[in-house]
């Protein structure tokens, strides 16, 4: 059957995102969105290593057998974080030290093992490296929503201190939105971040309720079998 690249990009930034269906990976999330500008440096770490994770085991698949999958997956994945974890400390030094021991957590990170256990070590590299790109994307996407409402209610900013993190190429998404904003502390802190996810989740249902209320997608099997 003809890989459905349409079908892979929506389940990994919407149906089967890592945060809003599968409910993975909260620790870091939670723990470092304090800012969207956290939320944009963990993500694209995450992409990193969730594509090259793609790219590896599906290229390896034929030659890793079922009784040692697991560990050679994580061994993967740990030495791409290693390499991902290095090179930010050596050109994002700043960016390292805000997130800290979450960099190194992304090899834990259930997300990443699971795709490769369902979906890398079973299909050719092309889609693997489609739904790696999009299963990141995904998180991220979450990872910058959630630090941006915090940021926006905490701090009345968006992307702060971007150009210090992340490089002077990202110094255009600072913004001041709320000027001589005192803040709003408890976003910020470890509630805030419960809360604020609490409300994008129940966006999310609400959203999805409606596609299934009105306008179904295209290509789903309740409009085929319609038909």
């Amino acid at each position: 059957m003809a890989t459905s690249y349409r079908r892979i990009a929506r389940d990994g930034l919407w149906d089967n995102n890592v945060v809003f269906a599968q409910m993975l990976a909260l620790c870091p999330l939670l723990a470092v969105t304090g800012t969207a500008t956290n939320g944009l440096g963990l993500g694209l770490a995450s992409i990193a290593v969730m594509v090259a994770s793609a790219l590896m085991i599906s290229m390896l698949r034929g030659i890793i057998t079922p009784q040692v999958r697991i560990p050679v997956f994580i061994l993967i994945i740990a030495t791409l974080v290693t390499l991902v974890d290095l090179f930010m400390n050596a050109w994002l030094y700043d960016l390292h030290k805000v997130l800290g021991l979450f960099i190194p957590l992304i090899v834990t990170n259930c997300a990443i093992l699971g795709r490769a256990e369902s979906f890398f070590s079973r299909n050719p590299v092309l889609p693997s490296l489609m739904d790696g790109l999009m299963m990141g994307l995904g998180f991220l996407l979450v990872l910058v929503v959630l630090g941006a409402v915090r940021e926006i209610l905490g701090s009345g900013t968006l992307f702060s201190d971007a150009a210090l993190l992340l490089g002077e190429s990202f110094r255009f998404l600072e913004m001041t939105l709320i000027p001589e904003y005192r803040g709003f502390l408890l976003m910020i802190l470890p509630p805030g971040g419960f809360i604020a996810l609490g409300f994008i989740l129940a966006a999310k249902r609400v959203i999805d309720r409606r596609i299934a209320e009105g306008t179904i997608w295209a290509d789903s099997p309740q409009k085929e079998g319609a038909r």
